[in-house]
């Protein structure tokens, strides 16, 4: 297996990864908002491909953030944005690899802290999660009402 930042050869294999990882979007918006990241010179993001024999089976993306994130005391944070690994090569340590760089990544930026979420009834993620070190800090509910 082999963990590299994203290069455009692979943007298709990665869109095609977010669309599987969210579904409820549609993949104009999640092919936008991937070449954004990828054309952004801020240093803000960090999008990593993992490959199997060259084939994309897996990524990360992070994002540094400097305005307040849940659960955190100290700024900037690098928030886990995306983690994905398709369903063949889960549970083979995938996503550990992927999580340790975007750590190593944060580091080398100052950061202390690296900050994730999930969806309240989004258990596997959970439990994922916790398995590659994050402790849960707070849950919250968002509400809005239309104007």
């Amino acid at each position: 297996m082999k963990i590299a930042p994203i290069s455009p050869l692979l943007f298709d294999a990665w869109v095609q990864m977010r669309q599987d990882l969210w579904p409820n979007y549609a993949e104009p918006e999640l092919r936008g908002n991937a070449g954004a990241m990828l054309a952004s010179t801020s240093g803000k993001y960090f999008v990593l491909i993992a490959s199997d024999s060259g084939r994309p089976i897996g990524f990360a993306e992070a994002a540094l953030r400097h305005d307040y994130v849940n659960g955190c005391e100290t700024s900037p944070v690098v928030f886990l944005e995306g983690l994905y690994v398709s369903p063949a090569h889960r549970r083979r340590g995938v996503a550990r690899e992927l999580v340790d760089e975007v750590a190593k990544w944060a580091r080398a930026l100052g950061c202390r802290e690296f900050a994730s979420d999930a969806l309240l009834d989004n258990a596997p993620s959970h439990k994922m999660h916790a398995a590659l070190g994050f402790k849960e800090s707070e849950r919250v509910v968002y509400f809005r009402k239309t104007l």
